[in-house]
């Protein structure tokens, strides 16, 4: 007999919750195979078993609140197939009832095993989204060759009208029968908030709470990145094998900006200013399950097709909802792109710890004065930096998104920068 605990998360994390049991009571599993998906305030980890065996038990349920250390399941010793044999050699003159009873545990074990056989491949933020919307993911249809079903399977099936099974209603609490009677005639729905969104939240108005937070604006002329890139795309794809986009610019810019302005990659620890000497560039992305923001390494010592190819991984992880925590943590600075969602101006907050961090936003073409006798029609890009006051004065600010302009609108010196 074995206990399975939940293992050591991260240094910071010290609970998660149950967010799908991938192992019921009766089940056969395998040693290293996955029989429960935590979600932590961070990733979704997803918890092997130490022994083969057959789960007797199930100590916590889908939704609980589990800390590390704690037993969430209990594995005894069998494979499934071979549990029910000495019931089948046992007593042969027994009385016809345990006889009926016998032959019941005898079926039951195929049809469990069939139905572990029917279970679907899927990933853990399919598994999570069909049991939000009450889907049964044997009915997905999926594209995959190996049959493994995807968030982007379980989004189409719903959004073609796919009837959910009804949920189970827990049991209403006590404030829940005490809060004001809604108009039935007004459609409402009601979801829980994961671990991450609640963190997601917590976390910024703490930021916003506990920080002198400005932000400053610029545009940049992004016509000579635009005609380099579409220049060099082609070649750099065939040597490098990923392609050219806008980050790596950005980030390249922001490292040289950085360099300049070091308070700019500092951060507040208690009476002292924290000057970071290194510069790792966090990247946010938007998932399913919420904004995340991996974290590319030393981008100082990277050049265009490492850093493109770090946000490319790091992207695909999060899509995949594959990221580790390590991927998430010590972020010097942060970028976020919301210009991929059309938006021309935001205010981004802050991450964390962090003093800055810097937006994009989409690339519009608007009429630009080039001198006192012509405009021109040129791709313009608004960015904002927002900034902690209590490390950066409004100079230091300006300055640093000032020099991320001009480089990037003459890319041949952020070539020479890098």
């Amino acid at each position: 007999m074995a206990e399975i605990r939940v293992p050591e998360l991260a240094e910071s994390i010290t609970e998660g919750t149950i967010a799908q049991w991938l192992k019921k009571p009766g089940d056969a599993v395998e040693k290293g195979e996955y029989i429960v998906e935590l979600e932590t305030d961070k990733v979704n980890v997803e918890v092997i078993s130490e022994e083969a065996g057959i789960i007797q038990e199930l100590k916590a349920e889908e939704g609980d609140t589990v800390e590390v250390g704690q037993v969430i399941a209990i594995v005894g010793a069998g494979n499934g197939a071979a549990a029910s044999a000495p019931a089948q050699e046992a007593a042969p003159a027994a009385a016809p009832q345990q006889e009926e009873a016998k032959q019941e545990v005898v079926k039951e074990t195929p049809a469990q095993e069939e139905e572990t056989k029917q279970r679907p491949i899927a990933s853990p933020a399919a598994r999570k989204m069909a049991r939000e919307k009450g889907i049964d993911l044997n009915e997905v249809p999926t594209v995959d060759p190996m049959g493994r079903v995807r968030k982007q399977d379980v989004e189409s099936y719903s959004a073609n009208g796919a009837k959910p099974a009804a949920p189970q209603q827990p049991a209403a609490k006590p404030a829940q029968a005490a809060a004001p009677k809604q108009d039935d005639s007004k459609p409402v729905v009601r979801e829980r908030m994961t671990r991450r969104r609640q963190t997601i939240a917590n976390r910024l108005l703490e930021v916003k709470q506990s920080t002198a937070m400005l932000t400053t604006f610029n545009e940049i002329d992004m016509t000579a990145v635009m005609e380099l890139r579409k220049r060099k795309k082609d070649k750099f794809f065939e040597a490098h094998d990923v392609r050219l986009g806008f980050m790596s610019f950005f980030t390249k810019a922001v490292v040289a900006a950085l360099k300049k302005f070091p308070y700019v990659n500092a951060e507040i620890d208690g009476n002292e200013i924290v000057l970071k000497k290194f510069y790792d560039i966090g990247v946010a992305v938007s998932t399913e399950e919420g904004l995340v923001v991996p974290v590319v390494r030393d981008c100082d010592r990277k050049n265009f097709a490492e850093i493109e190819g770090d946000i490319l991984d790091l992207a695909l992880k999060a899509r995949d909802n594959k990221l580790a925590l390590s991927d998430l943590q010590g972020g010097t600075f942060t970028i976020t792109n919301g210009g991929v969602f059309g938006s021309l101006l935001s205010t981004p907050i802050l991450n964390g710890t962090q003093v800055g961090i810097l937006g994009m936003h989409t690339i519009q073409t608007r009429p630009v004065a080039i001198d006192k006798e012509r405009m021109e029609n040129r791709p313009m890009m608004y960015v904002a930096l927002s900034y902690d006051h209590r490390v950066i004065d409004g100079k230091e600010a300006v300055g640093f998104l000032k020099m991320v302009k001009d480089l990037l609108e003459n890319p041949e010196d952020l070539l020479l920068e890098a």
